[in-house]
């Protein structure tokens, strides 16, 4: 309803009213949503799971570029029995005067028809059919394995599609974040008041990044706590049912734990990923940064405002001479005003001095 106000909806309260706004502005071409509006192509295609089907209403990088593909291009892309099918729609025009403003009229256009779909469509009766998870959509690509939910025989992306249709979508998703944001902010927040009241470290120390080993083996070892007594739960209480199994689990946490898990890996075995590599030389870069201020923060400015005004100042006079006699003498005057005591001070002239068998040439 936010969003909706934000693009010119005249707000009456009514969410439905506001999905209808949403749905009317961000119109797409690859918004079918049965079986039947494709040909048949795509199998047991309804409402209920058009949003999966379709590969351009993901919210992640997949959803994206087919989203953009299939405007630029008049067509829709599906995933059905593990493979993409395209299918000819009606051109979609996008405003602008050249390919990148028309590329951008594309994204917006999809992540504005994503927020009409994500608390479902204005003519569904109760929650409505949202969008998925982002990636979900790839559990249709996995035409494999063989479960019996309730007696009926599907695989592993049919188990997915099914899933999505009784409320597997990403309003549930941002639910099963919260305890694993919950897990994650807690252990840094304890690391992190452990380095500074425990073992009083300083407190740029004591902030919790991915380069302090003993933090990133906590988060994994808390990620992997959750997931097992997500999985526990999940098994007890489905009673046996892959369905109510698959429904209980949390994959934001199961995606939480391979991601920590991969990094880890990858640490370990000396192949930093990209990002971190990146992240570690900026670091780098910005504690050299930080050392060299610190040695500019000691210098005197007026002192050596003074010193270069006065070594300027010597080195226009010297400039200026025009033969020996008199760079002898301008040299005689800047030693004066810099204060240089000479080793013949205690003798008439140099002269003396050299012919002096006890002097000793010493400069301070």
């Amino acid at each position: 309803m936010q969003f909706a106000k934000m693009n010119g909806w005249n707000d009456n309260g009514k969410t439905k009213s506001a999905i209808g706004f949403l749905e009317g502005k961000f119109r797409v071409n690859y918004d079918q949503r049965h079986s039947g509006d494709v040909g048949g192509l795509v199998e047991h295609m309804s409402t209920k799971n058009h949003h999966m089907k379709s590969l351009a209403h993901s919210p992640s990088p997949v959803g994206l570029f087919f989203s953009v593909l299939n405007q630029f291009t008049g067509t829709s892309t599906f995933v059905s029995n593990g493979q993409l099918i395209y299918i000819n729609a009606q051109t979609q025009e996008l405003i602008g005067g050249n390919f990148i403003a028309k590329l951008f009229c594309g994204i917006a256009n999809w992540f504005g028809h994503l927020m009409s779909d994500v608390a479902g469509s204005s003519g569904a009766v109760g929650r409505g059919s949202g969008i998925v998870i982002p990636f979900y959509e790839l559990f249709n690509l996995c035409n494999l394995g063989n479960f019996n939910p309730g007696g009926a025989k599907m695989d592993l992306a049919q188990l997915a599609t099914r899933a999505f249709e009784q409320g597997y979508d990403f309003r549930f998703g941002l639910t099963q974040a919260i305890p694993v944001v919950l897990c994650d902010l807690s252990i840094r927040l304890i690391w992190a008041i452990r380095g500074y009241f425990g073992k009083h470290k300083p407190l740029k120390e004591c902030i919790p990044t991915s380069r302090h080993d003993d933090l990133r083996i906590m988060l994994l070892v808390g990620s992997g706590a959750l997931c097992i007594v997500d999985g526990i739960d999940a098994v007890v209480r489905s009673g046996g049912n892959p369905l109510a199994g698959f429904m209980r689990l949390n994959l934001i946490a199961w995606f939480r734990l391979t991601t920590l898990a991969l990094r880890e890996l990858c640490i370990r075995i000396g192949m930093p990923l990209p990002l971190q590599k990146t992240l570690d030389a900026f670091k780098r870069i910005n504690g050299a940064l930080e050392s060299y201020l610190e040695e500019l923060r000691k210098i005197d400015i007026e002192a050596f405002k003074c010193e270069t005004e006065q070594c300027h100042r010597m080195s226009d006079l010297l400039d200026g001479a025009s033969d020996e006699n008199d760079l002898n003498v301008k040299l005689h005057i800047v030693i004066e005003e810099m204060g240089i005591e000479l080793p013949w001070n205690d003798h008439d002239s140099f002269d003396d001095f050299m012919n002096d068998d006890n002097a000793r040439l010493v400069f301070d």
